[in-house]
């Protein structure tokens, strides 16, 4: 049976996004140019195995000259081995442009009647999902407009491995500007960072890490096995963090795309990992043998740990009371801890199988939602001494495998599953009564990062009357 899942959400900021994303049009000696650097890329990937197959093939190699002993050799066997390994197909003149850059084999130039779609306004959140259908791995960039109740496919882009994590950012070493990305960790070692404000890019803006090539005399830089999460810093905006099957956690200076700490080797795969909100330094990680450790980036020494009851699935960080923070586990645990102690505050069987998504509202306080491979949707209020459970639902999507809070409506949630009919949907919370009638009137008119802000220019006022005040007065005293 062919794949069909998504495997990865995010969402966008209303307001981030390019109005009219740039089209990327390449002509013929670019294209020539992206063909052969792949070509390259994929004989340096040939290159890195070749040492493993040379018993084989010399085994191989002995085994066809035996047969042909007693034989004609009718396939020219002989030689089989000795053609060139070199594939490449001059396809570049397969793309012609006449001097207004158009392609002159077009020749029909109405216009296109989806061309309003292109255009993604001010009240547009965008919807990231990693999808991976058959032999094919794409990130979708859907539109989503809450008041108009549109959600619709606005372009996508092709990528080279099963993409297993995503985040938003908005750090392109190339530009002072904030921009619109989204770092994707995958299958391979290498994390590819995409600009979302360009169509048909056929190129990541740019790439963190690199294989080792020995013709080359190319160091490895970066992970040695596929990236299972990444975490942005939003305090720090150059730095991401990213947790891999080689059980260690990079932390990565999105300015020269180098590593500069290593965290590890832990005992097992870094499963999931998240930075503390405010506590630039800290960061939270979860491994397959049960360790949830919070570690101390600038020291590289941990502050603290738990052992959570199984594998950890999620971690993930109460934005309304920083102290505290949640784990999920692959037998279904939901767990929440006080970072002072050492015990869990709570802990629930939560779900039947690994609980796969937990995410809290971004605007109504103690709204936690989770989901898991066992096709179920939970809500909680989690605001007091031990959870609730509000509403649950059996979901079409299979075996979910992915959740994500929209950060302008604290309401509403993209879930991800791998049901071949139906694998996605956007959940709207205020549609179901007892979820409305629980948390309505708790809804926070302001987000805690718009609180954090006031108060600061509060204080920095205040700071700055003192100074005004404190002048006049030696100024009196002073006459």
């Amino acid at each position: 049976m062919e794949a069909n899942v998504i495997s990865c959400t995010t969402w966008v900021k209303k307001g981030v996004a390019a109005s009219v994303p740039e089209k990327v049009e390449l002509k013929p000696d670019e294209l020539e140019k992206i063909i052969k650097e792949t070509h390259a890329a994929l004989e340096n990937d040939s290159d890195d195995s070749d040492e493993e197959a040379t018993n084989s093939k010399t085994q191989s190699t002995k085994s066809k000259e035996k047969s042909l002993i007693s034989g004609i050799d009718e396939y020219n066997f002989k030689t089989y081995d000795d053609e060139s390994g070199n594939m490449y197909c001059h396809i570049g003149n397969i793309a012609s442009f006449d001097e207004s850059g158009k392609d002159p084999l077009i020749t029909n130039d109405e216009e296109d009647s989806d061309k309003e779609d292109d255009i993604i306004k001010a009240d547009d959140n965008l919807v990231l999902f990693g999808h991976v259908e058959g032999d094919a791995s794409i990130l979708e960039v859907f539109v989503y407009n809450e008041r108009e109740s549109s959600f619709y496919c606005h372009h996508d882009i092709l990528l080279p491995s099963f993409p297993l994590c995503i985040e938003w950012l908005n750090y392109d070493p190339t530009t002072p500007k904030p921009s619109n990305l989204c770092a994707i960790g995958n299958m391979t070692p290498i994390i590819e960072v995409w600009d979302l404000d360009l169509i048909d890019c056929l190129e990541p803006a740019y790439k963190l890490g690199c294989k080792p090539n020995k013709k080359k005399n190319k160091k490895r830089i970066g992970h040695k096995d596929a990236v299972l999460d990444v975490s942005w810093n939003h305090n720090y905006t150059h730095v991401l963090a990213s947790g891999s099957v080689d059980q260690t956690v990079l932390l990565w200076d999105l300015e020269n795309g180098k590593p500069v700490n290593k965290l590890g080797p832990f005992d097992e795969k870094v499963q999931t990992l998240k930075w503390h909100p405010q506590e630039t330094h800290q960061l939270l990680i979860g491994c397959a043998d049960g360790l949830v450790k919070l570690f101390d980036c600038m020291n590289e020494v941990p502050i603290t740990s738990w052992k959570a009851s199984g594998e950890v699935e999620r971690v993930l960080w109460n934005h309304y009371d920083e102290n505290y923070c949640i784990v999920s586990t692959d037998n279904g645990y939901i767990e929440y801890f006080d970072v002072r102690k050492q015990e869990p505050l709570w802990q629930i069987k939560g779900h039947e199988k690994e609980v796969t998504g937990l995410s809290l509202s971004t605007s109504c306080r103690g709204l936690l939602v989770s989901c898991s491979n066992d096709g179920v949707i939970k809500i909680w209020d989690i605001d007091q001494t031990e959870p609730t459970l509000i509403w649950e639902q059996m979901s079409n999507l299979g075996a979910i495998q992915c959740l994500a809070a929209n950060p302008d409506n604290g309401f509403i949630f993209t879930v991800g599953g791998d049901n071949k009919e139906h694998n996605f949907k956007v959940l709207d919370l205020m549609e179901i009564p007892t979820v409305r009638e629980r948390f309505v009137k708790r809804v926070a008119s302001k987000s805690s990062e718009e609180f954090r802000r006031e108060e600061t220019m509060d204080v920095t006022e205040d700071m700055g009357n003192m100074e005004i005040e404190n002048s006049s007065n030696t100024i009196k005293k002073e006459n």
